[in-house]
């Protein structure tokens, strides 16, 4: 650590810009992995981030006072990490959702979701144009476009709203056969 003491200011600024953008990202990244229910996601972003943040903090409070540049790329690489953050979630796109597809052709979008591997669920209405199906799928995320696309393909005035999934009662994954390690201990009575 010594070795940064002796940079010029830019290149250590440059290194608290870079180190800040990797700490906010995973800190963006670890926030939106505990709202999805993501927990070993989540225990190892947050032990990386703090200890990122801790090195790069150090650094700061060492020059801040002959240094206001320092402060400057601290507070620039905080507000760049957010950023960085929410594009790299977008392309992880974690958790689940739930699809909900209004159209005048229900049966085919139905199938058409179908062969694409979704369990869908058809509900038939009247909406202001006439007869209406509700169709009412889970996914993953990651395969939202992917539906809406086809669905589109098939009925391009239909309407869809996209909500997280928190829990379900499928798409989960199994829980372990029996307990392991110190749990094994605690179900002995």
């Amino acid at each position: 650590m010594d070795a940064l003491t002796t940079l010029p200011h830019w290149q250590l600024g440059l290194l608290i810009f870079a180190l800040r953008i990797v700490d906010v990202s995973m800190g963006t990244v670890r926030t939106l992995s505990v709202v999805a229910g993501h927990v070993g996601i989540s225990v190892g972003l947050g032990f990386l981030e703090v200890l990122i943040w801790v090195f790069a903090i150090s650094q700061v409070i060492q020059v801040a006072a002959s240094s206001p540049f320092i402060l400057l790329m601290y507070a620039g690489g905080f507000a760049a990490g957010n950023a960085v953050g929410i594009w790299v979630e977008r392309r992880l796109a974690l958790g689940r959702r739930v699809l909900r597809v209004i159209t005048s052709r229900g049966s085919e979008v139905a199938e058409a979701l179908r062969a694409l591997g979704q369990p869908v669920t058809m509900f038939r209405g009247e909406g202001r144009d006439g007869e209406r199906t509700l169709l009412y799928t889970l996914c993953e995320r990651k395969d939202v476009g992917t539906l809406v696309d086809e669905a589109r393909r098939l009925d391009p005035q239909l309407f869809f709203v996209v909500e997280p999934a928190f829990e379900s009662s499928s798409l989960q994954p199994l829980p372990l056969p029996s307990a392991t390690g110190w749990r094994a201990l605690k179900k002995q009575k």
